[in-house]
């Protein structure tokens, strides 16, 4: 029992200096209540800095973050990368820059709560550990595409930390050792797509510490609301697969053949439909799952689109060093 209350108390102790590096694109739209979000942070004020890194943006972004950071009571740092349009390059930007012990990331569309960064931060009390990711769940939607990504789950990191060539966490939670990237290199500048992985994966390949997942540092991400946006983000994952099998040697993901397509299709009109509609009738299912596999098939032929027309590009091959 006396183990148990030391270690709350140096878990309640244990406060590193903390560097929250986040890109902005174009985001004045997201910026107020993503700033909502910072300011409203349990972790000691004094132990973070937030680097807002404006990745080129061509509405008013940028203006926002500098008139923000001098009128705030939390540490805000505007910065700027105008040379490379990558959200990796804006993060290294932002590394750079960062003098905390412990590197934090999120998205400018991304909501952290309120306890994000005291939870997120915690698992670094053991030395070993150089990576935690926190959850990623959905901000509440209303369109049929955003509470069928909700109820897929699609934005979690439990996807990508049972990725079967080797564990990662996505950057829109993700936290990582200052120092790592000293032995590491930072994240591949050109790269568009996949460096959330290629830094995850090179260090835990180089053994330069461990992974731990944090299921109650959370961080809400709004889902696709419009099929344009739901295509655009699974032709992403699919370059991101293209990407990685080039770099880190990883297997595609196997396209499903037409025959197969007109398989699935032809058992959801005669064996899902049925069922799912008298089920919604009683109250046991909803709309959303009348669509699910339709849905599930369009997403998996923009991935493979998306996997099929990807050529890596070579200056992406570069590794940008601290």
């Amino acid at each position: 029992m006396n183990h148990q209350l030391v270690d709350v108390n140096t878990a309640q102790s244990f406060l590193p200096k903390v560097s929250v590096v986040i890109p902005f694109y174009n985001s004045e739209a997201d910026l107020p209540d993503l700033l909502s979000c910072l300011l409203l942070q349990t972790y000691p004020k004094e132990q973070v800095e937030y680097l807002l890194v404006d990745n080129n943006s061509s509405d008013h972004t940028l203006s926002i973050l500098q008139k923000t950071a001098g009128d705030s009571p939390i540490a805000i740092r505007p910065l700027s990368e105008n040379n490379i349009q990558s959200s990796y390059a804006a993060r290294n930007t932002g590394i750079k820059a960062a003098t905390g012990e412990i590197i934090a990331f999120t998205d400018a569309d991304c909501r952290p709560q309120c306890q994000w960064l005291n939870t997120l931060i915690q698992p670094f009390i053991n030395s070993e550990v150089v990576i935690v990711a926190g959850e990623i769940v959905a901000l509440p939607g209303t369109s049929l595409l955003e509470k069928f990504a909700a109820q897929q789950e699609t934005l979690s990191q439990k996807h990508t930390l049972a990725h079967k060539f080797c564990p990662y966490g996505q950057t829109a939670n993700l936290a990582i050792r200052h120092h790592t990237f000293t032995k590491s290199g930072l994240f591949r500048p050109y790269l568009t797509t996949g460096g959330d992985a290629d830094i995850c994966w090179r260090i835990l390949n180089a053994n330069l510490g461990k992974l731990e997942f944090v299921t109650d540092a959370i961080v809400k991400h709004r889902n696709r609301v419009t099929t344009k946006e739901l295509a655009s983000q699974w032709r992403r994952y699919g370059r991101s697969n293209r990407y990685l099998h080039e770099l880190h040697g990883i297997e595609l993901t196997r396209e499903i053949k037409t025959k197969e397509y007109i398989y699935i299709l032809l058992r959801w009109l005669l064996k899902e439909v049925p069922t799912i509609s008298i089920n919604n009738i009683i109250g046991q299912a909803s709309f959303q799952d009348l669509l699910s596999t339709p849905l599930g098939l369009f997403t998996s032929r923009e991935r493979s689109l998306g996997q099929r027309k990807a050529k890596l590009p070579e200056n992406a091959k570069i590794i940008e060093s601290l």
